[in-house]
């Protein structure tokens, strides 16, 4: 039966075919008939014959049908929407959101649907990235304007990626074309992969999750959670534009010059009495305000914007927010999926297995030995002796790091075992206290890390930074396996350990960078 005209569906539908038909020796065959497509479409469905399926009933199957496979439909589009510019052509978001109302459904498991989709996109971002860096600049020159990359428009995003790469990479990730290319770019400009993987790590985390958790929640209406996308998108969008304005208008009137000629121009608009109210306003903004704001924030605006754009020391907050950010994500999925009621993950029997298929008497003496160095009382010791270490340079900051670190560590520790109560394994070869997860050995380890990466920054000439940091990160994985082996902890208590300590330690290496800023602006003339 056919249904009640849709005028604004066929307005739609004339209005893009007047456009295709202006636009049609600027667009591309593809662009062209896609377009030709999506009129006809719009204009068949304007007239009621053609009703559209009810979209939540036919995600309700989709999820019945599919059932653990999304975990690789979601995660094949979530590496390909970078990994082989599917993004070019197809969103990747809605994909994501699919998932993540199929998690919500119960069909899957929301942590680690977020989890493939955050490795993933990173995975697809990276072979992008290291396939721009192998083809290189002379390929987008080639190839570049089949997809109105022009040799000017390269020119000018390189020089973007050059001032502002890491943030293009972060931002870029909620925006649909950026998104497809960016990773490529980034490679062919130049850019050293240690400086485009933090911040690739934040803005896929961020994206992921969103989509994963707009469709979870609101999993009953997919329509309502396609149309909070699309106002989502033009918000972060509307955000962009403003945040641009506002920075290439500060810079404009931090000038002498430009405030003399804005204060003139306000003087000549003055004298229309419409704009009088509104002159009012803006002048003391330009006259007393730009100026003294500037030189009150140009410090820690300076600080702010070096710590989180490429150069020698700017990727000491994002990579560590980084950090900060996986380590979380690792202790709270984990965290709501252990528990006294809860069955064992498939990683835990493996490690169980794993453990006894190696067991070995003299196997166990070494794993007593090597769990020593995860104790509480050990770790703390090394921190002693890495404090009286700092300050002989005064790396007051540093030694906060440390103290504060483990502070927080402990108490963190003792409050998520009283809250998950998980029980530990049975048949333990060392003694034990409290609930297993998460493992204190595996969070206290994580300790060693932060002195290594403290003293190799700190102490100046000191031999072997790099092999230092690799050992202690090597020791704290060492840490880890030793209870696995020694069946004190499951191995997602010692997972949830180690996310658990990068953390608190990240965040308190954040705070440490602030402080130690602070006191020497403080202490400069």
């Amino acid at each position: 039966m056919a249904g009640a005209v849709k005028p604004l569906w066929l307005i739609g539908a004339l209005a893009l075919a007047v456009f295709l038909w202006v636009r049609r020796r600027h667009l591309g065959r593809i662009e062209l008939s896609a377009g030709v497509v999506v009129a006809i479409a719009a204009a068949v469905y304007s007239t009621g014959v053609v009703h559209l399926p009810n979209l939540e009933h036919l995600i309700e199957d989709l999820g019945r049908a599919l059932g653990p496979w999304t975990y690789l439909l979601v995660a094949v589009m979530a590496f390909a929407e970078t990994g082989a510019f599917i993004g070019l052509i197809a969103p990747g978001e809605t994909t994501i959101i699919v998932g993540g109302v199929i998690a919500g459904q119960g069909e899957i498991d929301i942590f680690l649907l977020i989890a493939l989709v955050w490795a993933c996109a990173v995975a697809g971002d990276v072979t992008s990235f290291v396939l721009g860096r192998r083809l290189g600049r002379d390929f987008l020159v080639r190839h570049g304007p089949r997809f109105k990359i022009t040799a000017p428009r390269l020119r000018q995003v390189e020089g973007f990626f050059e001032r502002h790469g890491g943030k293009a990479v972060l931002i870029g990730r909620f925006v649909g074309l950026i998104r497809a290319v960016a990773p490529f770019i980034a490679g062919s400009s130049g850019m050293p992969l240690r400086r485009f993987l933090p911040y690739d790590i934040i803005g896929a985390g961020l994206w992921g999750t969103t989509f994963c958790v707009l469709g979870y929640v609101f999993w009953q209406s997919f329509g309502t959670v396609v149309d909070y996308a699309g106002r989502g998108a033009f918000a972060v969008g509307s955000v962009i534009v403003v945040v641009v304005v506002a920075v290439v208008s500060y810079r404009w009137l931090r000038e002498p010059a430009n405030r003399a000629k804005a204060r003139a121009w306000l003087d000549e608009q003055a004298q229309r009495p419409a704009l009088r109210p509104v002159v009012r306003i803006l002048r003391p903004v330009v006259v007393h305000v730009v100026n003294p704001v500037a030189r009150r924030l140009s410090g820690p605006a300076r600080f702010t914007v070096q710590r989180f754009t490429p150069g020698d020391l700017g990727l000491e907050v994002t990579t560590l927010a980084a950090v900060a950010a996986v380590g979380s994500f690792g202790f709270l999925a984990l965290a709501f999926s252990v528990g006294p009621g809860e069955p064992l993950l498939v990683t835990d029997r493996r490690g169980v297995e794993w453990s006894n298929d190696l067991y070995a008497g003299w196997l166990v003496d070494v794993a007593k030995v090597v769990t020593v160095f995860g104790s509480l009382p050990v770790v703390i010791a090394g921190a002693a002796l890495a404090c009286a270490a700092l300050a002989l340079w005064r790396a007051w900051a540093g030694i906060g790091v440390l103290v504060a670190g483990l502070a927080v560590t402990t108490a963190a520790v003792h409050v998520a075992k009283a809250t998950v109560d998980r029980p530990r394994p049975e048949d333990s070869l060392v003694d034990t206290v409290g609930s297993a997860y998460p493992s204190g050995h595996a969070a206290y380890a994580v300790g060693w890390v932060a002195i290594a990466v403290l003293l190799s920054r700190v102490v100046p000439r000191l031999a072997g930074r790099a092999f230092l940091v690799v050992a202690a990160i090597v020791l704290a994985v060492l840490v880890g396996l030793s209870r696995v082996y020694l069946h004190a902890h499951w191995w997602s208590d010692v997972v949830g350990g180690w996310g658990l300590g990068a953390t608190i330690f990240s965040l308190c290496g954040i705070l440490g960078l602030l402080v130690a800023f602070i006191g020497k602006n403080r202490g400069g003339p």
